[in-house]
């Protein structure tokens, strides 16, 4: 169980010290129902202050030696692998996740800082061939990156270790300062992530962390003048808000999927069934790549189902805490009845419901449903939760299109022993990444990350977003 660490809410990091605020909310266990603690809700005020001292914090990042930068990223990854067992059960705590998953969410966070740590000694330009044109041939040069700035990171619940150190990390190897706004229903593992990363060496004003509610201070934080960029992940309504209070400035987002996947009648049925359950239900379904449709060829359709029920009915569904759990609660009641609410709406449609359906509070047992209306909102819509639609084809461009009908994507995948298939779904799936074989919730946290479609721009993964955070300068000499 995790300790009431926080109740006196000195949760914002401003100027290197932790401060309280006037309010608090309260950080509540959707397992328990219990109150983990409480922490600040901070306001306009604590953004120009945490603004004012991370333009200093950009300073001294940005006199930091490269090998500097690199040696703190990789002391506090260091740090965060020798304390693993206790991140994970806050993990645990303040979000649900199955300890098993959030054991693994923690190992990824610690190769993401490594990765941020390589990455500081590796963002270097490159010499310019300036007489590769005529005029050109009495100069000689080259780029180098430089850091934005301060940027505004704003990271979701679903991974609130790996998803901050995704920001953070890339951030500091590139020389930037951070205000991070963690979500507000998991806040405390970036609380202990902070006080992790100034304990490894980071200087006092590069990260500056405001808790509380979005609604409070996010605008204030995103349209600052001083803040060059804004990283954020999350839903398209809060990114279309952060769109129009940024202005113009530097915007990374990445705003929700609806992950298809192509069965082929070659395919290995057991192992589909197998990944696809994997991805679509583990975090309880509350995954931006996991698996939410399915198209399955016919001459395999009902062979796939089976396999993927009886797949279903084998996940344990219960404590996170408990060792043997695969699913645990989603992150409160609400989400756990909107899901069911759009479950019952679309069996009201004539969808058959072949597992799940069922909520008890937090708990919304995994579900697969088939013979979905197309414009369902379990089938068109981002679901966030631990809901599957299954949809029978024949003809290969058909599901294709199908799967395409989404204005957004992440990752897709196709289930196919041919090659030629393989490379040729691959390329006409529209999604930043395509996965043969294997769930489209796979991800390595050095691969280009991102959404394809409707609002989504910029790339995570380490090297990738290290470049998104950075920007070139050119400098020439005229030597005749």
């Amino acid at each position: 169980m995790m300790h009431r660490a926080f109740d006196s809410g000195r949760s914002l990091l401003i100027g290197g010290r932790w401060e309280a605020a006037a309010q608090t909310m309260e950080v509540i266990n959707p397992w328990s129902g219990e109150a983990l603690g409480a922490v600040a809700c901070a306001d306009a005020g604590h953004v120009e202050r945490a603004v004012a001292s991370a333009v200093r914090g950009a300073e001294a990042m940005r006199a930091l030696a490269t090998g500097e930068r690199s040696r703190i990223l990789h002391a506090a990854a260091a740090a965060l692998e020798g304390d693993a067992e206790r991140f994970a059960a806050a993990i645990t705590a303040e979000t649900g996740k199955p300890i098993r998953s959030a054991r693994r969410e923690v190992a990824r966070a610690v190769n993401t800082l490594r990765l941020s740590a390589e990455e500081a000694v590796r963002l270097a330009g490159e010499t310019i061939a300036f007489d590769s044109f005529p005029g050109g041939e009495a100069r000689s040069g080259h780029y180098v990156y430089e850091p934005v700035g301060v940027i505004a990171a704003i990271t979701p619940f679903n991974d609130p270790l790996n998803l901050v150190c995704h920001k953070l990390g890339p951030a500091f190897a590139a020389g930037n300062a951070v205000v991070l706004k963690p979500a507000e229903q998991a806040p405390l593992v970036a609380i202990m992530l902070a006080r992790l990363l100034l304990a490894a060496g980071l200087p006092a004003e590069a990260l500056c962390l405001l808790t509380g509610r979005g609604g409070d201070f996010g605008d204030a934080l995103t349209a600052h003048p001083d803040v060059a960029m804004v990283s954020f992940t999350g839903g398209a309504k809060v990114g279309e808000a952060i769109c129009r209070a940024a202005g113009i400035k530097r915007l990374a987002m990445e705003l929700g999927g609806n992950g298809p996947v192509i069965v082929m009648d070659d395919a290995d049925i057991e192992k589909a069934a197998a990944a696809c359950v994997s991805g679509a239900f583990g975090a309880a379904g509350q995954n931006c790549i996991g698996v939410q449709r399915i198209y399955v060829h016919d001459a395999v359709h009902d062979a796939f189902a089976d396999a993927l029920v009886a797949a279903t009915a084998a996940l344990r569904v219960g404590d996170p805490t408990d060792d043997e759990t695969d699913i645990g609660p989603m992150i409160g009641g609400a989400e756990a009845e909107r899901i069911l609410a759009w479950t019952e709406e679309a069996v009201a449609r004539g969808a058959t419901l072949l597992a799940g359906g069922e909520r008890a509070g937090t708990l919304m047992r995994p579900t697969l449903l088939a013979d979905v209306a197309d414009d369902a909102r379990v089938a068109c819509h981002e679901a966030f939760g631990p809901v599957v639609s299954l949809f029978r084809f024949t003809d290969l461009d058909a599901a294709i299109d199908a799967a395409n009908r989404a204005d957004y994507a992440i990752h897709a995948a196709i289930f196919t022993e041919s090659l030629r298939t393989a490379r040729r779904v691959a390329g006409r799936l529209r999604a930043a990444g395509v996965m043969i074989n294997d769930s489209t919730d796979y991800r390595l946290d050095a691969m280009p990350f991102g959404g394809a479609g409707r609002g989504n721009m910029g790339r995570e993964g380490v090297r990738f977003a290290a470049r998104e955070m950075s920007q070139t300068k050119v400098i020439c000499f005229h030597d005749a």
